[in-house]
């Protein structure tokens, strides 16, 4: 049975998009394709004969080299193109570039954007498939699964659980994209930070704001930290890193008022000793590893989903 038979969506552009039944069965096929980065031999036919186009206009390690892993372990012919190789630093708007791109057939272009909307913008003007890797301060969908994934392994059920999102949530499309995916799920969503990066209507989301770090870390299951985005940031919104990390940092002494088997996430890049204490991103609790492994299998069964693979 192919894919396209399962799974309704042609485009990946937000967890927004989906309902919560759509979200468990990415994640069931996710576990599934797990197994294939474990094997001696990290290749399967899946997608033999498909073409997928990586459109990266801002830097990326992780999520670049990843869905490229991906594509490749089910045989997809995969290329790479920044915003600095391609035709925009000539002057070609994005549309332009991903119609030139879209004359050469290629069955999937994931995108990854400083605007807000771009997938989408992108979705409406191509006939192949496309995948949001991050638009903006929108949404970045494939990361807030890998996060999901990763919750669901070490807790087993997300329905019920406490989450805590600490940091820049104003301009974090990882958060919006896991308050979201959590809520969706069942869980408790926490949010802190400064009062400047906290987004008004985001209590709307699913997110309870609160008042403190403390507050916000108290019994939680999962503390996720967030680098601060000072990249999207117009104007200084912090005195200093110093400062935010003697207010808002997360060191041994606050992790202690979670829960006993609380698990610390990261989405990195970590700046070390100013969101998350270097010992703690290191340390037992730290899933941050298995989030990066995660998001390989969650981006073949995106891959897979998407493009009716057999």
């Amino acid at each position: 049975m192919s894919s396209g038979q399962l799974f309704p969506h042609k485009h990946i552009l937000g967890l927004a998009q989906l309902a919560a039944p759509e979200i468990d069965f990415i994640l069931q096929t996710a576990e599934s394709f797990k197994e294939i980065s474990q094997r001696s031999i990290k290749k399967v036919p899946t997608l033999r004969g498909k073409t997928v186009i990586n459109l990266f206009f801002e830097p990326s390690t992780r999520t670049r080299l990843s869905f490229e892993i991906a594509a490749k372990r089910m045989s997809a012919d995969t290329f790479n193109i920044s915003s600095a190789g391609s035709s925009a630093v000539k002057g070609e708007t994005m549309v332009d570039t991903a119609r030139n791109l879209a004359a050469m057939n290629p069955d999937c272009i994931i995108i990854r954007h400083s605007r807000s909307g771009s997938p989408g913008l992108l979705a409406r003007h191509i006939g192949a498939s496309v995948i949001n890797a991050g638009d903006g301060a929108h949404e970045h969908p494939s990361q807030a699964l890998l996060d999901l994934m990763t919750v669901r392994e070490h807790k087993g059920e997300i329905a019920g659980l406490k989450v805590a999102i600490i940091g820049d949530i104003t301009h974090s499309r990882v958060a919006h994209s896991n308050i979201i995916g959590f809520s969706k799920m069942g869980a408790q969503v926490r949010v802190a930070g400064p009062a400047t990066l906290i987004p008004p209507g985001i209590a709307a989301m699913g997110a309870m704001v609160c008042p403190s770090v403390r507050e916000a870390v108290r019994d939680a299951d999962v503390v996720m930290t967030l680098r601060i985005q000072q990249e999207r940031q117009l104007d200084p919104l912090l005195p200093s890193l110093r400062e935010y990390a003697i207010f808002y940092g997360i060191t041994p002494e606050i992790i202690e008022l979670a829960s006993p088997d609380a698990i610390i996430m990261h989405p990195g890049p970590i700046n070390r000793g100013v969101e998350l204490d270097p010992g703690l991103a290191d340390g037992p609790r730290s899933v941050i590893l298995d989030q990066v492994t995660n998001g390989v299998a969650v981006r073949m069964a995106l891959l897979y989903l998407i493009m009716g693979g057999e």
